[in-house]
C-alpha cells in the first residue's frame, strides 16, 4: 500500500517580507512550510521538525546559504536544498550544486517554479526512500 506523504518545505531567507509572502502562497496551495530568518535559525529547526525540501537563500548575515547547505547535508543527507539567490552567479550556482543542493532560483522566483522545483526534490527523496526501504528488506529477507 502507497501512502502519500504530505511535502514540509522551510524557507531560509534573512528577507522576512519574502518569507511571509512564500509561506501564504504554498500554504494557499496545501504545503506544510515553516520558515527561519537565518542558517543558524533553520539548521535548529531542522533537527527538531520533519523538512522533506529546505529553499535556502545564498546570502545571508551569519553563515551564509553555501555553509548552511554543507551542514544540512552533513546532518539531514535525506534533505533537498534548492539555493534561492537574488544575487546570482554561476560561481554560486556551481559551489552549491557541488556541495550537494538539488537545483537553483534565482529570485524573483515565480511562485509555480518554486513549487515546481519543490515537488521534483521532494519525489527524488521518495525515491531514495523507497530504495533504502526495499534494500532494508531484501537485506533482513536473506537472513
Amino acid at each position: 500500500m502507497v501512502t502519500m506523504v504530505k511535502m514540509h518545505l522551510m524557507l531560509v531567507d534573512d528577507e522576512e517580507r519574502f518569507l511571509e509572502t512564500m509561506k501564504k502562497l504554498l500554504e494557499r496551495r496545501g504545503y506544510s512550510v515553516i520558515t527561519a530568518t537565518s542558517g543558524e535559525e533553520g539548521l535548529k529547526k531542522l533537527g527538531e521538525e520533519l523538512v522533506h525540501v529546505v529553499i535556502l537563500d545564498v546570502k545571508m548575515p551569519g553563515i551564509d546559504g553555501l555553509e548552511t547547505l554543507r551542514r544540512i547535508k552533513q546532518k539531514f543527507p535525506m534533505t533537498e536544498v534548492i539555493m534561492l539567490t537574488g544575487h546570482g552567479t554561476i560561481e554560486s550556482a556551481v559551489d552549491g550544486l557541488k556541495a550537494g543542493a538539488t537545483d537553483y532560483l534565482m529570485k524573483p522566483a515565480e511562485i509555480e517554479e518554486i513549487v515546481a522545483k519543490a515537488e521534483k526534490a521532494f519525489q527524488r527523496r521518495v525515491d531514495l526512500e523507497q530504495k533504502i526501504n526495499l534494500a532494508e528488506a531484501m537485506k533482513k529477507s536473506s537472513i
